[in-house]
């Protein structure tokens, strides 16, 4: 016998009963952002190498050790993309977005890469639905941005959501501020991990994100920036929070919050499901104000988010709505073909229908029926009138065949 394979370690093959969750959740994202006027955007699955290491930031994980980076038979380097906020500021500077009327609002999905510890809802590979508002720095645009996320989470009924606020203020703003945070760095540096002592020139922020107790118990006496909050950057939080308090959206202000990448500016936010444990969170992003510009663009303010779907999907895949067929054609072997046509037909005129392909008796085809969650079931018996049954309550009653659309649909 041949040795079987198995998927690489941190992948997963979505089976159907996955599938239909997933696309429901898509579904509805498509359908948030479709109507608030965000357009879809479709970016390649691999870039340049450079696009990631120069965008998202040398001395962030994803860049140190997170990325999938291999030579292309022409020797460059490329990279599968591990977020997708980068891929669309480029694909904005490379298409002269920034002579369209401003801000472009775009939203997009599929699957991306980071090589880290596969555990619960965390993957190697995964995927994402995410927005992006470039060329406003309108303390609007982040509240709109916030509040979509907020309507996609409630709209699939998440649980117990939190939602951490923060401002990471303007990068002229914070100079003095991560000079006083590197000298408490230093000053307490045999406390700290390897990993965050390396870092304290290039990116001491990515110091509150560490989970080794010494850096943690360090970073508990640290400079804030939130206190720090002044002038044009303290106005244009309070902005952000006035609007949400305005559309009822609750929020915890979370001065430590820095997320995980170098171009944030400004608002910082992260939705939390406290029902996933430690690794809770479902979505999130922030202001970009520099990324555009550092992509070879013009200066160009931007705001956008990320939420994965395995997470999502985790978050509430034991309340899910079950997802249903509208109808089951059962049939006796000798009108298989004429359940076939009735299939046939319902599908044309939009109506999610199926039959038996298995040989099943009756008996097994209505337990069929109610495995696929069908709402009514066709059921053909040779030599008796067609009966439509309510899988619900178990009524049926006599149809005709000839206008079995209309009697489907009532």
């Amino acid at each position: 016998m041949s040795a079987k394979f198995q998927a690489p370690k941190g992948t997963f093959d979505v089976l159907p009963e996955q599938s239909e969750l997933r696309n429901w959740i898509k579904g509805k994202a498509a359908g948030i952002l479709s109507r608030a006027g965000y357009g879809r955007i479709d970016t390649p699955i691999f870039e340049d190498s450079e696009l990631f290491t120069r965008g998202v930031g040398e001395a962030t994980d994803i860049v140190r050790k997170q990325m999938f980076t291999f030579e292309d038979k022409g020797g460059r380097s490329v990279t599968l993309r591990p977020e997708g906020t980068a891929p669309v500021c480029r694909a904005y500077v490379e298409h002269g977005m920034h002579k369209l009327p401003q801000p472009v609002r775009l939203w997009y999905g599929g699957p991306f890469f980071r090589y880290e510890a596969p555990q619960a809802g965390r993957f190697r590979q995964f995927h994402q639905v995410g927005v992006e508002t470039i060329g406003t720095d309108s303390p609007l645009a982040d509240a709109e941005s916030i509040m979509l996320l907020d309507e996609l989470l409630r709209t699939v009924e998440v649980p117990d959501l939190r939602l951490r606020l923060s401002s990471l203020g303007s990068p002229g703003s914070r100079e003095g501020y991560l000079e006083d945070l590197r000298a408490h760095l230093r000053a307490h540096e045999r406390e700290l991990s390897k990993d965050v002592r390396e870092r304290i020139d290039v990116n001491p922020l990515r110091a509150f994100d560490a989970d080794d107790p010494g850096t943690r118990a360090v970073m508990a006496e640290a400079p804030l920036m939130l206190d720090r909050l002044e002038g044009a950057d303290a106005e244009h939080f309070e902005a952000v929070r006035e609007l949400l308090d305005d559309s009822g959206i609750a929020y915890e202000i979370d001065p430590t919050l820095v997320r995980g990448l170098d171009y944030y500016t400004r608002t910082v936010f992260e939705f939390e499901c406290a029902r996933l444990g430690a690794q809770s969170g479902v979505g999130g992003g922030g202001r970009y104000d520099g990324l555009v510009e550092a992509l070879g663009g013009p200066p160009t303010a931007g705001i956008g988010w990320g939420a994965g779907i395995e997470r999502i999907a985790l978050a509430i895949e034991a309340e899910a709505p079950k997802l249903t067929r509208d109808v089951f054609v059962a049939a006796d072997d000798a009108l298989r073909r004429q359940a076939f046509g009735v299939v046939r037909d319902l599908r044309r005129a939009g109506i999610s229908a199926e039959t038996d392909l298995a040989q099943r008796s009756m008996k097994g085809q209505m337990k069929q029926a109610d495995r696929a969650g069908a709402r009514v079931t066709v059921i053909l018996e040779d030599g008796a009138k067609p009966k439509l049954r309510d899988m619900s309550s178990g009524e049926q009653r006599e149809v005709d065949l000839e206008n079995i659309i209309e009697q489907v649909r009532v």
